[in-house]
Formats: C-alpha cells, structure tokens, sequence
C-alpha cells in the first residue's frame, strides 16, 4: 500500500513540475534599438496566438529566459546587415519560441514584416568567417631535417626525397593545400595509418605487446613537432587548380 501511495504522490508531483516548467510564459530580453523598429511587436504576437503563450518583454539588463542580442545564435539582419543573435536559456517555452523562429514559418514571418514598402529585416544571414594564419614557434630548419627523417619514407618531403618516397601517399605540398592542414598535422599521430608505428613522448600509449610496430616506429617529441608544423606552415602549398574536397 506504502509503495501504490509513493508513486501516486511522485506522480502529482511529476505532473505539478511540467505544469510549472512549461506555465506558458517566459521573459525576453530586447536592447531598445531593435524595439524602436517595430519589429518585435511584429514578430512576438504571431507566436503568442499561434502557441497560447505569453512573452513579457524586459530591458536587456533584466533577468531573463532569453535574449535578443550579439551573442547566441543569428537569427536575423537589419538592411545594413547588422545581424542579431538569440541567446536561449532552459525556460521550455523560450525554448520553443527559439524552435519557431528558426522553423520555415517564423523565417517567413521574419520576412515578411515590412516598414513603408520596405523588408528592413532578413532571414538570411550572412556569415563573417575570419581567416586566420596559423603560426607555429617551432624552428622550420630543424622541422624540415626532423620531417625527411621521420617523415620522408612515405611523404615526398622537399627535393631531396622527391624519388625515394611512396607514390600513394600525398606528399607535403598537397597536405600543405588542404584548408585543415593545420589539424591534420597537429593530430596526425591519431589518424590512421599513423597510430601503429608512431609514439610521440609523453603523448600516446607504449604499443600493445601482442600489437607491435609493423616498422620501425615513429619516435618523436612535441617539441619536434613544433618544428615540422613550422616548417610545413612556411611551405608553398601545391597549385592543384580546382579547389580541393576533402572529407
């Protein structure tokens, strides 16, 4: 009997919670600049009579379930391409505001609030992505004596083991060009076929006793690989023409 009472009361109880989780209302932050546009007073009405729920509007000082602003995810542009970001906490009705406004139907509504003719808001969004030049601290003279013994007997290198290096394996030129080369080398000793006969000091495991190297291993430091990645980073990547896919 003990036990039918304890889950009956854990069931109110459970009930009571997503009742309180989800009350159908949630605080969102708007900076006033993008309430003087009018927009969100375009925007929050069509969720609120489409869901029941009801959205307080607070100051972007206020505490909040969720936040118009620059910093989350970008949800929309202004004409000058401006764009603004939502910011959603653990509130579930926020959460389900977030879900609809980048659905099909609110990217639609986004677009479809107008200013005298005009649509000063846009779905689309641009995205900024920053180019940056990997640098390395590691001496490229050492990295490149460190590469052709090391790496030499399988990777065309330089010049120098133009002749004596397997042909199915991309030289360093050609890994020079591809747009991850830098996670590539930095991580090569994890991607196959490296694991099996490279240790790198203070890095990765002894080889299994039952599994040895099938060569003669790999052995280097991560102050020699400082060196390699300085010396592959001032590398000429191969022109290879079309631009490379890589998987």
């Amino acid at each position: 009997m003990r036990r039918w009472i304890a889950l009956a009361v854990g069931m109110v109880c459970a009930t009571a919670s997503v009742a309180q989780d989800a009350d159908k209302t949630f605080r969102l932050s708007i900076p006033d600049s993008l309430t003087e546009t009018g927009f969100p007073q375009y925007l929050l009405p069509r969720f609120s009579l489409k869901t029941g729920t009801r959205i307080e509007r607070v100051g972007p000082d206020d505490a909040a379930d969720a936040s118009f602003g620059d910093t989350g995810r970008a949800a929309f542009a202004d004409a000058n391409q401006v764009v603004w970001s939502m910011e959603v906490g653990d509130d579930p009705d926020a959460k389900a505001f977030a879900e609809w406004l980048f659905s099909a139907v609110g990217r639609n509504t986004i677009d479809s609030f107008t200013v005298d003719g005009d649509t000063p808001f846009s779905s689309t969004v641009k995205e900024e992505r920053q180019v940056v030049e990997l640098s390395f601290d590691g001496d490229a003279s050492k990295g490149a004596d460190l590469s052709l013994a090391l790496c030499g007997r399988c990777h065309v290198v330089s010049e120098a083991n133009r002749m004596k290096a397997i042909g199915s394996t991309p030289s360093f030129k050609v890994l020079r060009a591809l747009p991850d080369w830098g996670d590539r080398f930095q991580a090569f000793y994890a991607l196959n076929p490296h694991p099996a006969f490279t240790q790198i000091a203070d890095v990765t495991p002894p080889f299994d006793i039952s599994r040895p190297s099938p060569i003669a291993p790999v052995e280097m430091t991560l102050d020699d690989l400082d060196h390699i990645l300085a010396f592959v980073a001032a590398e000429t990547p191969a022109d290879l023409g079309a631009p490379i896919e890589s998987r």
